[in-house]
């Protein structure tokens, strides 16, 4: 079986992994190839991480699995197979491959071969076997005989030894034997070594330290590197010692040129060199500088100088001086501190300071801070001045702020309720001062702030009061309603945009004033309830001692609801009788226009007008037997309709008691009367439209409509007037026969149907009369006609 040995970590010579390292297995006898039967014991060791003691449990693997777990830690095995171990917590080990042989002839070699080490390679027989001798083989190629042992020895072992050996064996039966292959791979004791440098530009007078790096394989831990350091190909800087690190100190110019380091073992001798390093000593460029904190130094307070140092490798001293004139410079200090304190500035430390970086025997002064004590403004004195007493809007004011003490430069700001109004920087005087034209914006607080660099110091506030005259007002109606009724609480609003407080305000009805108070706003209010004297024109006033002003006119129109409307019924005589025509009278005493009437009888609606200039309207009736009863009118304005009381109409008419056929004589003989009187109503009528001329009847009709379509309004009177008080008309004699003339005017004479209950007709050129008979009773009529002097319709 080919067994593979291999270099497994190497541990470093300094500095430390950023990872703990693996733990390394340990063999004993240091085989790795054995026959059945044998034990190997193996050991955890570990380096570099954990103290033995500390470590309380090894776990052994075999093929990744945990054979077993040791308190201490060896393990004896005798199986095949690759073999790890883990202490505590750290990584497992790299695997060791071992092989328990079942054959009689096997070559052992140990697990790890390093450079110019000695190798020994033993050729083993099994203890029943018996050779006659022995051969080794490097790649199949005869190696050597031994003659006396079994153990073959390579000195010095190198690259020139990688290979693959094996071993053959001569029985005395003379029958060869071959053993295992082993495959002799030798590694790096330790790499070449890296030279490196804490900087490759070191500055003279400093400190430059050289590294030797390379890292020792951690299967030898018991070997040990030393170092050497060379500069320029000639002698040695240094013997040989032990730590990788060499120092200079106190670097010098001449210093400059190319480093390289060696490294070796004792035992075994092995050295390897580095590549060159090259290294330029730069001079020293100081960059001394004397700075305060803080900048503004003032007296009585805390001045730190500090000296700032670059461009001088440490360490360093650092040293403050004050200069003297026509003397030499004070040194104040001098320590490893590169600040100087004075608690308590007072006016004798102004002056030129300077402080110095000291390096070993040299010096490297900074400029020169010259310090100035600067003594605090004083707290600040604000006077306003003004033409008089009472600061009117549009006066000039001049603000003046003074600080009794402080140096100069002092920055003046000055305040109006803490907003900025200017910023002025004093050089000469203390003082400062500026003009302002004031508005109604002005008023108020005032203050200013005096500071040379310690802080702003405040005024105490002086307060300024601006008068302004009022503007205009206006004033503003405000109501419940678009068209406010009586009733109503009505709120007059009399508002300024500017103006002094207080100011008194005054309202106005028709210039005769209603309420007047001096109130500390720029608005006032009054309220009032309604009434019908309250329509008009209204006006406010607003004063504040500086002129008075007027507002605009505001016009108010109170709507009245109307109240309980009067009836009158108008007839031609005292007893109304049937043909007369009667007009109906409706009014109210209170209302505002328009008023709409409406005249009822019985509850039925006879007619309705509006009244636009709120006076009553009349309803011309020309009067039938049906027309007796109650009528009412009602008065309506929108706000509320209101009805009269009912009035009472009786209407006396012709009665009789003959029998029927009295009653059809008598209708025979009105009928011809009826029809005489058409023709001559007929007649007339031609004869008064030719004539231009109009009807009595007509003329009548024509009141009643002009009455409706445009009335004429009046106030109603605080009188209600006295109604007639009519009776139906009642004849002790026979039967009575009303008779009804009405004139509609007709293109056909056609006769149509009469109505049953008459109503005024508005027509102005009627010609044709129609008659309309009413027979009271049956039994024995008695014809009668009305008299000419009643009016009919």
């Amino acid at each position: 079986m080919l067994l593979w040995v291999s270099l497994l970590v190497l541990a470093p010579v300094s500095g430390q992994f950023a990872t703990e390292p693996k733990p390394v297995i340990s063999l004993h006898p240091l085989w790795t190839t054995f026959f059945q039967g044998e034990t190997v014991m193996l050991t955890c060791n570990t380096f570099h991480f954990h103290a033995p003691e500390k470590i309380k449990l090894y776990r052994w693997y075999l093929e990744e699995e945990i054979q077993s777990e040791t308190p201490g830690n060896t393990h004896e095995v005798r199986e095949t197979g690759k073999y790890k171990c883990q202490a505590q917590d750290s990584p497992p080990s790299d695997a060791v491959h071992l092989l328990f042989s079942s054959a009689n002839l096997i070559l052992q070699a140990p697990p790890y071969v390093f450079e110019k080490e000695s190798v020994v390679l033993r050729c083993q027989a099994k203890a029943n076997t018996e050779l006659n001798g022995m051969t080794l083989y490097k790649h199949g190629e005869v190696l050597g005989v031994p003659k006396k042992t079994s153990e073959f020895r390579i000195y010095q072992a190198g690259l020139k030894d990688n290979g693959e050996y094996r071993c053959t064996g001569l029985k005395k039966d003379s029958e060869t034997i071959s053993s295992n292959a082993v495959k002799i791979e030798v590694q790096e004791l330790f790499p070449s070594p890296v030279l490196k440098a804490s900087s490759t530009q070191p500055t003279e007078e400093g400190t430059l330290t050289l590294t030797c790096e390379t890292q020792l394989s951690s299967q030898r831990p018991d070997v040990q590197l030393q170092f050497r350091f060379f500069r320029d190909y000639t002698s040695p800087w240094s013997y040989w010692r032990s730590s990788p690190e060499l120092q200079i100190f106190t670097i010098q110019r001449e210093d400059s040129g190319s480093y390289r380091c060696e490294a070796q073992t004792v035992t075994p001798r092995l050295q390897k060199k580095s590549q060159q390093l090259q290294i330029n000593v730069q001079s020293i460029v100081a960059d001394v500088r004397l700075y305060s904190r803080p900048e503004l130094v003032f007296e009585g307070k805390e001045l730190v100088l500090i000296c700032s140092v670059s461009g001088v490798p440490a360490p360093i001293t650092v040293s403050f001086f004050k200069k003297r004139p026509w003397r030499k410079d004070t040194k104040i200090v001098t320590s490893s501190e590169t600040e100087f304190k004075i608690p308590t500035v007072e006016s004798s430390h102004a002056g030129e300071y300077y402080c110095a970086a000291g390096k070993n025997h040299r010096s490297f002064p900074s400029q020169t801070l010259t310090i100035s004590v600067r003594v605090p403004a004083s707290h600040p004195v604000l006077t306003l001045s003004r033409s008089r007493a009472q600061t009117l809007e549009g006066d000039e004011v001049s603000l003046r702020c003074e600080a009794r003490r402080g140096s100069l430069p002092i920055c003046f700001q000055f305040y109006h309720e803490s907003m900025l109004l200017k910023k002025v920087e004093a050089t000469i005087w203390r003082t400062t001062s500026f003009r302002l034209t004031v508005t109604a914006e002005h008023s108020g607080n005032y203050y200013c702030t005096a500071d040379n660099g310690l802080g702003p110091q405040y005024s105490e506030a002086t307060g300024l009061s601006v008068t302004v005259p009022v503007s205009r007002p206006v004033l503003t109606l405000r109501a419940p309603r678009a068209q406010p009724v009586v009733g109503d609480v009505a709120e007059l609003h009399c508002e300024v945009q500017r103006g002094s407080l207080p100011i008194r305000y005054q309202f106005y009805h028709e210039d005769v004033a209603l309420w007047s108070n001096s109130v500390s706003s720029k608005e006032a209010f009054f309220r009032f309830s309604l009434t019908e004297e309250h329509s008009g024109n209204y006006s406010c006033k607003a004063d504040n001692s500086l002129g008075a002003q007027w507002s605009d006119t505001v016009s108010l129109s109170v709507r009245v609801p109307v109240s309980r409307p009067v009836l009158t019924l108008r007839a031609p005589r005292a007893q109304a009788v049937v043909g007369d025509v009667v007009e109906l009278h409706c009014e109210v005493q209170k209302g505002s226009p328009p008023i709409r009437y409406q005249f009822y009888h019985k509850n039925v609606t006879l007619g309705s007008s509006t009244s636009l200039s709120g006076q009553g309207e009349s309803f011309n009736l020309s009067l039938t037997a049906e027309h007796s009863g109650n009528y009412s009118c009602e008065a309506d304005n929108d706000l509320g309709p209101q009805c009269s009381e009912a009035v009472t109409l009786s209407i006396t008419g012709m009665t009789g008691s003959r029998s029927g056929s009295v009653a059809t004589s008598v209708t025979g003989g009105l009928l011809s009367l009826v029809g005489l009187a058409a023709v001559a109503l007929l007649f007339y009528c031609r004869f008064t439209r030719k004539a231009g001329g109009r009807s009595t009847l007509d003329s009548s009709r024509n009141h009643s409509a002009s009455d409706l379509h445009e009335p004429t309004y009046y106030n109603v009177p605080g009188w209600i007037e006295l109604q007639p008080v009519y009776s139906n008309v009642n004849p002790k004699e026979g039967d009575i026969v009303y008779s009804e003339v009405q004139s509609v005017k007709r293109e056909n004479r056609h006769a149509g149907a009469v109505a049953s209950a008459p109503e005024l007709l508005n027509d102005k050129d009627a010609c044709v009369i129609y008659s309309q008979v009413k027979v009271a009773s049956a039994p024995a009529p008695k014809p009668q006609l009305l008299d000419s002097s009643t009016p009919h319709r």
